[in-house]
């Protein structure tokens, strides 16, 4: 998740480290956060790794400054990015957040990419409901009428509610992507709604 975090930002624009600390702390707290001896080693990773680099200004700096880094992603990173952006398997227990972190970055991906990603977070969503149902439907049958039923039903059924909200919400991000791109606006996909 870290990884994508900061790839992400640096598809953007070059960052400081300090800066991807509190731009990642700000997108995934307020009650996680990512620690500085979890993100510079990260980052001393994925400079190894060929993903990122420090900018060249920032080199002939840092032989009078050694403490401040600013890097940009490199060619292998943006390629690492989308493989990131485009993987629909890993960590699938921990999707919903994970897909939260890539909508903010669905207008980097051509418009067949994004309708890729979309549709499979609203099967996704669509599956976790139809869980929601079936599990509900057995514990009416299951356990005799009981207010622990009663309240684990409410608990689901909230869940379930949540779910729902979560495929109106990627609908609505797909209707605009379909839109833009019957419109021949692709190249200015802007996926972010007001208020979404």
């Amino acid at each position: 998740m870290y990884e994508l975090i900061i790839l992400s930002l640096l598809m953007r624009f070059s960052l400081h480290g300090y800066l991807i600390a509190k731009i990642a702390n700000d997108i995934i707290g307020p009650w996680a956060k990512i620690s500085n001896g979890t993100l510079y080693p990260l980052l001393t990773r994925l400079e190894q790794a060929g993903l990122i680099a420090q900018t060249s200004e920032q080199q002939d700096r840092e032989q009078r400054e050694r403490h401040a880094r600013v890097f940009m992603i490199t060619d292998e990173g943006r390629k690492r990015f989308y493989q990131l952006m485009m993987d629909t398997s890993s960590n699938i227990g921990d999707y919903q957040r994970i897909f939260h972190l890539k909508a903010g970055y669905l207008d980097l991906l051509q418009p067949r990419e994004c309708l890729y990603v979309l549709n499979h977070y609203i099967n996704y969503c669509q599956a976790s409901i139809l869980y929601m149902k079936s599990e509900s439907e057995d514990l009416v049958h299951e356990i005799e009428d009981s207010p622990h039923r009663e309240l684990s039903l409410l608990v689901m059924q909230h869940h379930a509610e949540m779910w729902q909200a979560e495929v109106d919400w990627t609908m609505r991000l797909r209707e605009k992507l379909v839109s833009l791109v019957e419109n021949g606006k692709s190249s200015e996909l802007q996926l972010h709604e007001k208020g979404s």
